[in-house]
């Protein structure tokens, strides 16, 4: 469908009203924070709108001939665009670069997820002045080696199934994991509390607010009933483990969590030396933007609230997660609670711009998304897709194997374009006005 600009300003107000409306009513402060993060760069604006993308897929960009009853109902990170991959500690003690931030994930059509990444490197090949045909190899590039994982994932079974570790690493992604290799806990702790009269407490700064008596105690109640939530590996925490030092307040937390309350516990740690402390936070969890889009009521039925979702999802998707990670409620909301992690390091593109490198980048990429996309299935411990996903998969792709290809590449060109001139057109609505309330 061909839409004047007019048209297409209108339905990107319409868009971000359905889906920010509320909130933005409750705080539009934070949402003109979240809005000027989105104008700086075509980027940018891509990351924080989700919800104009999926509608897409139900609009100009719905032809898809790879999905079917079961490629239809995948696991999906629901938000896969390049910035969301970076390194975390699993349970296991590895340090893992893999798939991060799960806030949008639910259960939909694969090739979603393969979009949305393959668009956002048609943007960052743009942003880098790199050609079209040099776009198009880094997305051909990309979709083989998701490919060809899953391929061996199929036939190989869950012991195929491996990640991107210091023991396999190299180039780039090599270089990120030793980099989160150097961070500290002690460091974390320092960035973000003081020792006063021989005990640690969080340090009052920009954005990080002290709470009342009545609001501590209701985050500590919802404390201890995420406790029941953890996984059994982690359910035998030391007691110490589990005594709360300090709560404070955070607002401003990420492009994708405007105007939504989250708060940060300071634990004992394992023992009661100071240097061992863990901060966790506990943030409200939304209705991730994919499930707009996707009428499945077991799907919808399965989770108890948007924490269950979030954490679920996560455990899903990344194996060995972490063993902090759980949901509670608070106000009758759901909250996914983890660790606010000190071995985080997230990818810099920046870093990464010779076209031979970002290929190498991209192809460790796939495999690791083949890998996120085959963990959930009827092999791990969910239930909620019963059969083999990566088989599902090779089956729906393997009669068009170049086809499949190619429908990426055309898609990450035309909605590479389709973001850049929507990012302006936001801008200009942004600016003059035009989003009730801002």
């Amino acid at each position: 469908m061909n839409q004047s600009a007019d048209q297409r300003s209108a339905h990107i107000i319409d868009v971000l009203i359905e889906e920010f409306g509320t909130s933005m009513a409750l705080d539009p402060a934070a949402f003109r924070r979240k809005f000027r993060k989105m104008a700086a760069s075509p980027f940018a604006f891509y990351r924080g709108s989700a919800a104009l993308f999926y509608a897409d897929q139900r609009g100009d960009f719905a032809d898809d001939r790879f999905l079917d009853d079961r490629t239809s109902r995948v696991w999906i990170h629901g938000d896969l665009h390049a910035e969301n991959f970076g390194t975390y500690m699993n349970a296991d003690g590895h340090l893992v670069f893999n798939v991060n931030d799960f806030d949008e994930a639910y259960v939909g059509p694969f090739t979603w997820d393969l979009k949305r990444f393959a668009a956002s490197v048609a943007l960052i090949g743009y942003a880098k002045a790199l050609s079209d045909q040099a776009i198009s190899d880094l997305v051909t590039g990309f979709a083989e080696a998701y490919l060809t994982e899953l391929g061996a994932i199929a036939h190989g079974g869950d012991d195929a199934i491996g990640s991107i570790t210091l023991d396999n690493a190299d180039g780039v992604l090599r270089r990120v994991l030793q980099e989160a290799r150097l961070n500290t806990r002690v460091d974390l702790l320092k960035q973000q509390t003081t020792i006063d009269n021989y005990e640690r407490r969080f340090t009052l700064r920009d954005g990080v607010f002290e709470i009342d008596a009545d609001t501590r105690k209701k985050v500590c109640a919802a404390f201890e009933d995420y406790l029941g939530t953890l996984p059994p590996s982690s359910a035998q925490l030391r007691p110490v483990a589990t005594h709360i030092k300090d709560v404070v307040l955070r607002k401003g937390v990420g492009i994708g969590s405007a105007g939504l309350p989250s708060y940060n516990l300071l634990l004992e740690g394992h023992t009661e030396a100071l240097e061992n402390d863990v901060v966790i936070y506990m943030k409200q969890a939304q209705v991730p933007a994919v499930a707009r889009h996707v009428t499945d009521q077991g799907v919808r039925e399965y989770f108890r609230h948007q924490g269950h979702r979030t954490a679920e999802s996560q455990r899903a998707l990344q194996a060995h997660a972490d063993p902090w990670l759980g949901y509670t409620e608070l106000d009758g909301v759901g909250q996914l609670v983890a660790e606010v992690s000190p071995y985080a390091a997230d990818l810099d593109w920046a870093d990464v711009n010779e076209p031979e490198e970002l290929a190498g980048v991209l192809a460790d990429l796939g495999r690791a998304v083949a890998r996120m996309h085959s963990v959930a299935d009827d092999e791990s411990s969910h239930d909620l897709v019963d059969y083999s996903t990566e088989e599902a998969i090779v089956t729906a792709v393997e009669a068009d194997h170049a086809g499949f290809v190619g429908h990426l590449v055309e898609f990450a060109h035309a909605y590479g374009l389709r973001a850049r001139e929507d990012h302006q057109l936001f801008v200009d609505v942004f600016r003059n006005g035009r989003l009730p309330g801002i």
